[in-house]
């Protein structure tokens, strides 16, 4: 590698010396590593970025950075992480592409200003943060003995700060660690994919940690992330498709916090599609209440075609989020899915739920919700696990949000998760299909509760059941004025798309009040 040399004063010599150090950041760690990547079937850092944004459109920041360590600074082109601004959909955005052919994009003095420059822009002037996540941690020595930490960290008071001032996504595309792994966890969407590592440090620091081999996998693996902490929303198999992913999420999404998100062509509602799929709402959800069916079905039918993005499809299932088009329009669906636990509600699906509500909210997309639900899932681990705040967590989201909130009963919602779901107030909607149920408990378990250490016949558990079933349909609501609407199934989607119209914010332009921007990514 050629060594850095001072530009002299004559100008041409000034343009030589400026062209040398470009294609010298820009060769990132040399061809052998370059290569060895290609043979992986890995994207580099640089082929991330072309395949993200429109052709032609990055403004590469700081691309002459090295890192200050003067024995360093012929081998440390960029820095290790490429920063800058470009296009996705003709709409401006910020990206940090880790380039981990440079020090395994460890994090240094001169990478960390970077990131800071283009995230402290992004947020005063309203662009979406992309960080494309692949680096080993600290870099070493570095950020060692005390005047390493005093130089390297909390030099950014805003370094970790998630206002939600403007979307963040991040892909997780290698080993990410320390950093990598902070922003994947602030991000809005983090997608991950297969063979990759997100962990607060490497498996080998955690096997001289514990004392035994950690497996790469069992530390940070996809499996473990999707299946059950939740951090990571969906997994694919190459770095092309996780950076699609990032492009299709970002398209439901306005900018910033205080615009409306991009509108897209609405379907023909008259159209063959649409009236086909409008039937077939009813065929999906089987009357008997205690026979299971896969919800997503649902949203599809009800969803512009096609626009249905679902997250964290295998975290917390027994409730399904996503991002859909309503008449070209973002919308959130919130739903039970009676395919697992009968839809009643857990610990994990809480907490799913609940930072979904705080993503609507913030960037302003009204929220769906298709209820059918027994309840909450109760026992000794859920307590174990906080069940009762994770509860009041989802119940507090969903009464700070300030977004329109529609609830569709569709089978049955009863005693808390009736409120948890949009019940009475915490919707500007409620309605329900005309077989619909609800009450404080299923009758069935009622009768259990109330006969719980008694004697007694078969005759009076069945004046209790009838007792308990009396006043049960949705008609009761509706008397009251509970529900404002009941609407059969196959008229669900007319009956959204116009209350959905009815309810936009035109006093506000549609900007909502984003009371939890600062509610924690993970908690």
């Amino acid at each position: 590698m050629n060594k850095i040399s001072k530009p002299g004063g004559d100008r041409g010599l000034a343009d030589d010396e400026l062209a040398r150090r470009e294609t010298q950041a820009r060769g990132m760690g040399g061809p052998e590593k370059l290569r060895r990547r290609s043979e992986q079937g890995l994207l580099n850092a640089r082929e991330r970025i072309d395949h993200l944004i429109d052709k032609g459109s990055f403004r590469e920041i700081g691309l002459l950075g090295v890192s200050t360590r003067p024995e360093d600074r012929e081998t440390t082109p960029g820095d290790g992480k490429i920063t800058g601004y470009a296009r996705i959909a003709s709409r401006p955005v910020a990206v940090v592409s880790n380039d981990f052919t440079v020090k395994g994009a460890s994090s240094s003095m001169t990478n960390m200003r970077k990131i800071a420059h283009v995230k402290r822009v992004a947020t005063e002037r309203g662009l979406p943060m992309v960080f494309l996540g692949e680096s080993s941690g600290a870099r070493m020595p570095d950020n060692m003995g005390a005047r390493g930490m005093g130089t390297m960290l909390g030099n950014d008071p805003t370094q970790y700060i998630r206002d939600r001032k403007t979307p963040w996504a991040s892909a997780v595309l290698g080993q990410c660690f320390g950093s990598s792994a902070w922003y994947s966890c602030l991000s809005d969407f983090t997608v991950m994919r297969k063979g990759a590592v997100l962990a607060v440090a490497s498996h080998g620091l955690a096997s001289l940690a514990i004392g035994q081999k950690v497996d790469p996998e069992d530390l940070g693996g996809w499996q473990l992330h999707s299946d059950r902490t939740g951090l990571v929303d969906r997994v694919v198999e190459t770095d092309a498709e996780a950076l699609d992913e990032i492009k299709r999420f970002l398209s439901y999404l306005p900018s910033h916090s205080n615009e409306m998100p991009p509108l897209a062509e609405a379907p023909d509602e008259t159209g063959e599609e649409m009236c086909a799929a409008a039937k077939q709402v009813a065929n999906l959800v089987p009357q008997n209440r205690r026979q299971g069916y896969d919800v997503r079905k649902v949203v599809e039918a009800l969803a512009d075609p096609g626009s249905f993005f679902e997250l964290k499809p295998r975290f917390g299932k027994v409730a399904s989020v996503g991002l859909a088009r309503m008449g070209g329009r973002s919308v959130g669906f919130v739903a039970n899915n009676p395919m697992f636990k009968a839809g009643a509600l857990d610990v994990d699906a809480c907490e799913k739920i609940t930072r979904f509500l705080v993503l609507c909210d913030s960037f302003n997309i009204p929220i769906i919700m298709l209820v059918d639900t027994p309840g909450f899932v109760i026992g000794v681990e859920g307590e174990r696990r906080k069940a009762p705040g994770k509860i009041m967590n989802f119940m507090t989201a969903l009464q700070l949000c300030t977004v329109p909130k529609l609830s569709v009963i569709m089978r049955k919602s009863y005693g808390q998760a009736y409120l948890n779901m949009g019940g009475g107030r915490n919707s500007d909607e409620v309605a329900a299909w005309p077989s619909a149920e609800v009450s404080f408990m299923d009758p069935a378990y009622a009768v259990d509760v109330v006969t719980w250490g008694r004697d007694v016949d078969e005759a009076e558990c069945e004046r209790i059941r009838a007792a308990m079933a009396q006043d049960s349909t949705v008609f009761g609501l509706a008397e009251i004025n509970a529900a404002q609407e009941v609407v059969r199934p196959e008229g669900t989607r007319a009956y959204l798309l116009e209350m959905l119209e009815i309810h936009r914010m035109r006093l506000s332009a549609g900007i909502g009040q984003h009371r939890m921007a600062y509610w924690p990514t993970t908690y």
